[in-house]
């Protein structure tokens, strides 16, 4: 019997307009109301999700920054594991020898090396590549709400050692570029240093935590903690990012209809896109099944 439910954000519980669609916010009200307990999973650190769950008065754990980072449904931290000053130095000496952008993200702001110029031309092509088509102006960018909540939400450094003068946890660092060959090339490096884990939600990106920070055992050890065991959770989601849950051997593991064929591989089970509001369709499977 599933008794936890872990759903990803982006591209799972949030439609393509990063917003909780009425229908899938009625399924998890469904689910909390027959007792299942509701989790997300997200790669966005804690303020990140909280700004999208806004409004929707849901009662949920957070797993957060990818596992870096664990609240209880009081929002209280109950397990973080950043990445230590010495780690991110080295990622970010070897991401400089790439064509490639990169952000620290710590459990309030993202912090970002260079000129106030570089900061904000690096803003302006990661919500290119994220949000809008490449080819926006950057007039039109600068505009949008995203840039000003991404500037808003940055400060700039001269140098890796002033993250640690700010006292911020990082528990994430994400390193995106136009240059998909040169990205990939980057990853392959990195993937042979034990200490990191790395990851991606979209092909312009990698995602990098430290190895003990995975959505899957962080959440399986959390779970643990609780008293539930494995075989009563279902996990959702559709990116790389989230291959740590669904390749586990939860209780179910569903792959969104959106989701990348990696993800749709290693999954039990495939339900509709988010914009179908896939998310609403297997609760609503689970508690049919459940007589709930």
């Amino acid at each position: 019997m599933i008794k936890v439910i872990a759903s990803d954000m982006d591209g799972t519980l949030l439609g393509d307009d990063h917003r909780i669609a009425p229908e899938t916010l009625a399924a998890v009200r469904r689910a909390c109301d027959a007792g299942i307990r509701f989790m997300v999973a997200t790669g966005r650190n804690f303020p990140g999700a909280m700004e999208e769950l806004k409004g929707t008065e849901l009662t949920c754990d957070y797993v957060v920054s990818s596992g870096a980072e664990v609240r209880n449904p009081q929002q209280e931290v109950v397990k973080s594991t950043p990445i230590s000053i010495d780690l991110c130095e080295e990622v970010y000496n070897t991401a400089k020898k790439y064509p490639v952008s990169v952000a620290f993200f710590t459990d309030r702001y993202d912090y970002r090396i260079g000129t106030k110029k570089e900061i904000e031309d690096g803003i302006i092509q990661q919500i290119r590549l994220f949000s809008m088509d490449r080819n926006t102006s950057e007039e039109m960018v600068r505009k949008s709400p995203q840039y000003r909540r991404i500037a808003g939400n940055t400060k700039g450094i001269s140098d890796i050692r002033s993250l640690e003068s700010s006292g911020a946890p990082v528990y994430k660092i994400f390193i995106f570029a136009e240059d998909v060959d040169q990205l990939e090339k980057l990853s392959d490096e990195l993937r042979e240093n034990p200490a990191i884990a790395v990851a991606s939600s979209f092909i312009y990106n990698q995602e990098i935590t430290a190895v003990e920070a995975q959505k899957g055992p962080v959440l399986k050890e959390y779970i643990e903690s609780l008293g539930y065991t494995m075989e009563e959770v279902m996990v959702l989601g559709d990116s790389l990012n989230d291959y740590s849950m669904i390749s586990m051997d939860f209780g179910a593991t569903v792959a969104m209809g959106n989701a990348v064929p990696e993800i749709k591989n290693a999954a039990k089970y495939i339900t509709k896109t988010n914009n179908e509001f896939g998310v609403a369709y297997a609760v609503d499977e689970v508690l049919k099944k459940q007589g709930k």
